[in-house]
């Protein structure tokens, strides 16, 4: 038995690469902009070194993901390279997810800037449920 990966569905004939797109950005801000976070001020300096260390790592990969994205949407079947990557995904769409949050709950004007329209942050909260549920989904085949 194989295991066919629903999310590539999902992906490309769905739609699903969009949300996926706008979070890896939206993560990709966060990390630039890592320095002016009120989260980040409230830690210790040591801290925020490290942190800033790891965002200095993790933006190129996240350039590559979305790189990779777009290369592989054209064809079916190439949508599958992109499997290896849900951890990163899930990475991106929680942190978009939570900074929405943020912005609502506590009005930090960080998150807000971070966020921009809060209208299609709303409604993004609701794709970003089905990106996490789908780009999981998997079927078993004979």
């Amino acid at each position: 038995m194989t295991k066919v990966w629903l999310g590539g569905i999902y992906f490309k004939e769905e739609g699903g690469y969009e949300i996926i797109l706008k979070a890896l950005n939206h993560y990709k801000k966060r990390l630039k902009t890592l320095n002016d976070s009120p989260e980040l001020k409230d830690s210790a300096a040591m801290f925020a070194s490290v942190l800033n260390q790891q965002a200095r790592k993790t933006v190129p990969k996240i350039n590559e993901t979305i790189e990779k994205i777009e290369k592989n949407l054209d064809i079916f079947q190439n949508t599958n390279k992109l499997q290896e990557d849900i951890p990163f995904f899930e990475k991106a769409l929680t942190c978009y997810e939570a900074d929405i949050h943020k912005a609502e709950d506590t009005g930090y004007e960080y998150f807000i800037k971070l966020v921009g329209d809060m209208a299609k942050a709303r409604t993004d909260l609701k794709l970003i449920k089905t990106a996490l549920d789908k780009i999981n989904q998997f079927s078993e085949e004979s």
